[in-house]
Formats: C-alpha cells, sequence, structure tokens
C-alpha cells in the first residue's frame, strides 16, 4: 500500500513540477508576443479541450470531430465564412466551398488567421508531464507571432522562463518548510542561526528481534531511545556508534515509553543489555525508524528559502560534475594494462550507476519511502526534483533549453542560418541519446528495486 500511495504521489509532483515548467514557457511566449497554439496537461491521447477566442475572450469546448489539425481549421473557416455569408446572402453551397478550402492548422496560407480565433487548452490521458506548443519553433521561421521570428533575447526569455519557474516553485516549497518545519537532509544545512529554532524527533524503535539482548532488556516497538550511557543521541547512528564501542558489555538506554493517547501515562525507563560480541549478526538487537529534526524560521524564512534554493542547486551542479567526471575517469582507465588501475575504474563506472536514479527509482523506491515520513518531506523532495529539473534544462544539451539556446547562440555568433533541417537532426540526434540513457538508468533503477 506504501509503495502504491507513493507512486501516485510521486506521478502527481513530477507532473505538477513539469506543468509548471511547461507554463514558463506559455507566460513568456505570450509576453513576447509569440503566439501559442497549445498548452497541454498530460500527453495525448486528448482526454478534453477547449478553444478562446481572442475577441470576446470567450472559452467554448471543442468537439471530438474537431480535434484534428484540419478540422480545427475548418471549424475556425466556416464560422468565418458564415459571417460573410449573412452579409453578403450567398447560399449554403458557397459556406461549404470556403470551408472546404481551409485546409490545415499548420499551413503557411491559413495558420496567422486560424491562430487569431484561439488557443487550444487541452487534458490528456497520459499523466506525465505537459506541453506548450508555440507556433513556428523552428529557428528559420520567420513569420510574424512566430519563436523563429522573436529575436534572441527573447528567445532566451522564452527557453529559460521553464527554469525561472522550476527554481521559484523550488524557492516557494522551501520558504513555507522554513515556517512550518524544515526537514534536516544536507550537511551544513543553511539557515539563519538568529532565527531557528530545532526540534528533534526521538529515534524510535520500529520491531524488536526474538530472543535479542534488546528483547532480555525490555525493549518494545514503539520505545523511543532517549540517551545511551547518559550520552544524548539524536539519530541511529549514534546509537549504532555507541554500542559498537561497548561490545559484549552492559549499556545503559533511557527510554520514553508513551501510553495510550488521553491516559496521561508516558513512562522514562532505564533498560540494561548486555551487548552480544563484536563478531555476531548483531549488538542489540532493534530495528530503528529514522529520526527527524525539524527547524523554524519565522522573518527569515525567505531568506532559508532562497539559501537553500542556491545550496542545494551548488550541491546538484557539483554532484552532476562529479558524475561526468567518474564516468570519463572510469572508462579512460578501463584502457590501462594495469589491473589494479582498471579495477579503479571500474569502481569509479559502478559508482556513477549507483548515483543515478531514474523514473522507476524515484517513484518506486524514493517516494514511497518519503510518502511513510510525512508530507514535510515530501515537500522538500519536491523542492530537489524541481531544482534538479532546473539545473537539467540548463545544461547544454541540444535536447534541452539550454542546448537549444546555446545552438541558436552559436549559429548567431557565425552570422550562419539555422536551418529547420539542421536543427531537427541535432536536437533529434541528442534526443534519442537522452533516451537511451534514459533506458539505460531505467534498467539500473529496475536491478536494484529487485535485488
Amino acid at each position: 500500500m506504501d509503495i502504491f500511495l507513493g507512486i501516485v504521489v510521486g506521478l502527481i509532483v513530477l507532473m505538477i513540477l513539469v506543468i509548471v515548467h511547461e507554463f514558463g514557457h506559455f507566460i513568456a511566449s505570450r509576453k513576447n508576443g509569440v503566439n501559442v497554439l497549445e498548452f497541454g496537461i498530460g500527453f495525448p491521447p486528448r482526454a478534453v479541450a477547449w478553444i478562446k477566442d481572442p475577441k470576446t475572450h470567450k472559452w467554448r469546448r471543442l468537439k471530438k470531430s474537431e480535434w484534428g489539425a484540419n478540422n480545427v481549421a475548418k471549424t475556425v473557416g466556416m464560422e468565418k465564412s458564415s459571417q460573410k455569408s449573412e452579409k453578403s446572402g450567398k447560399n449554403t453551397k458557397n459556406l461549404t466551398k470556403n470551408a472546404e478550402n481551409q485546409t490545415t492548422l499548420l499551413s503557411v496560407k491559413n495558420r496567422d488567421k486560424i491562430i487569431q480565433d484561439g488557443l487550444i487548452f487541452s487534458i490528456n490521458w497520459l499523466p506525465i508531464g505537459g506541453f506548450c506548443q508555440m507556433d513556428g519553433e523552428s529557428a528559420e521561421d520567420e513569420r510574424k507571432g512566430t519563436f523563429g521570428n522573436a529575436s534572441f533575447w527573447k528567445k532566451t526569455k522564452i527557453l529559460f522562463a521553464g527554469v525561472a519557474m522550476n527554481w521559484l516553485t523550488a524557492f516557494i516549497i522551501l520558504t513555507v518548510l522554513a515556517w512550518t518545519g524544515m526537514p534536516t537532509f544536507l550537511d551544513g544545512q543553511f539557515t539563519i542561526e538568529a532565527d531557528t529554532r530545532v526540534e528533534q524527533t526521538p529515534v524510535k524503535v520500529a520491531s524488536v528481534h526474538e530472543n535479542s539482548p534488546a528483547e532480555a532488556a525490555g525493549f518494545q516497538a514503539g520505545d523511543y531511545i532517549l540517551k545511551v550511557n547518559d550520552e544524548d543521541v539524536h539519530y541511529g547512528t549514534d546509537i549504532i556508534e555507541i554500542n559498537e564501542k561497548n561490545a559484549g558489555e552492559e549499556v545503559v538506554y533511557k527510554v520514553l515509553r508513551k501510553g495510550e493517547e488521553g491516559c496521561n501515562c508516558d513512562q522514562n525507563l532505564d533498560l540494561t543489555a548486555t551487548l552480544n560480541s563484536a563478531d555476531a549478526e548483531y549488538l542489540l538487537g532493534v530495528a530503528m525508524e529514522s529520526s527527524a529534526s525539524l527547524s523554524y524560521s519565522s522573518w527569515s524564512a525567505p531568506i532559508v528559502g532562497a539559501g537553500l534554493t542556491l545550496q542545494i542547486t551548488g550541491e546538484t551542479f557539483k554532484g552532476l560534475g562529479q558524475l561526468v567526471w567518474n564516468l570519463i575517469t572510469g572508462v579512460g582507465r578501463q584502457f590501462s594494462p594495469d589491473d589494479s588501475v582498471r579495477e579503479s575504474g571500474r569502481e569509479a563506472i559502478e559508482t556513477v550507476g549507483d548515483s543515478v536514479t531514474g523514473p522507476v527509482g524515484i517513484l518506486g523506491v524514493l517516494f514511497p519511502s518519503f510518502v511513510s515520513t510525512g508530507p514535510a518531506n515530501v515537500a522538500f523532495i519536491a523542492a530537489l526534483i524541481s531544482i534538479s529539473l532546473a539545473c537539467m534544462n540548463v545544461l547544454p544539451i541540444p535536447a534541452l533549453d539550454g542546448g537549444r539556446w546555446v545552438l541558436i547562440g552559436i549559429y548567431k555568433l557565425r552570422h550562419k542560418k539555422l536551418t529547420k533541417e539542421t536543427e531537427e537532426k541535432i536536437v533529434t540526434r541528442a534526443f534519442m541519446v537522452l533516451l537511451a540513457l534514459i533506458a539505460i538508468v531505467t534498467i539500473l533503477d529496475i536491478t536494484r528495486f529487485f535485488r
């Protein structure tokens, strides 16, 4: 049930983050004079669609018969022809003839007129994000109102608007968390100490092994471990370290045992356990749940949100750089005649595989584990993914926003025209490489999932 719930929550979060990214492109396109043909939630096949008349600003639902590009064009043409017909008194035959002359939504002759007749908003069946279809997305398209006709500065704003929206989303999420309770996941996580209050949830015992030192000492599932040998403990690792130092010896645990709700009968207990020896399967014999540390801010919450967004962005780029370095050096070492060098190269390549997580890992492992720990952790991981989307789209990969910008910029600096054929060829090849990488990462995720 936790896995199913995690997958559902993960799909919703990922879809919202992609829609936010595409909405950034939509807003920037409209603000910079580029017509948008369609804004869609999800991917086709289409479930329902509406079209907006820019003159009346009224929406009307598109019939299924109008969903195709040709049908939309004919519908628009018929409406226009109908108006002319009424004025000139022409018969229905002329109306039909005029409607048939409207060929396709994307035809050069009729596109400008059709675009003026409305923006399509659609909801589609595949819940894997969304899209913003601009008019004339090829750089060589020079018609008025197309992306290709926009200046380089306007193209820059449109291409990076999605990235900006992802960073803005992360900033908003992290600011709200700073007010309501920010989980601690990073070493040296950004805070304003003068305006930070930290609340630590004690380590909780999830289960107790049979015939273990813990069972003999009286531990029960649900107990909270507060101290070990009078040392404060905040994380399960703290308890493990102390246990390892005292293997085979008696250790005293200060435990909080909560009573039933409303009975006001919580107990503070001192439980003494004689640990197993260091070579045993376990020392104490308990499984522990992850503890949580929440920090709260007031006036500094927006500063914390901005600072943490920058910190995570820096860590993301640092991680990407390390990943690429490990991959390059790992592959390079495979050509060495030295066995130890080749082995170190294989280890470097393995770290790359272990560091990368794809859709299966995010939906099947990451979200189920975070959903069970509460909404604050889910919100935090959503902010992390939003920042990751922003960072990935900044990279100079032709199939992504940053890559398209670099490609357009190179041809502009060379004072050469970027033809549609060249652009499609470069972007398509880069996209195929990305799909191959996603397939490899997905296979790695599946193998890790079933280990």
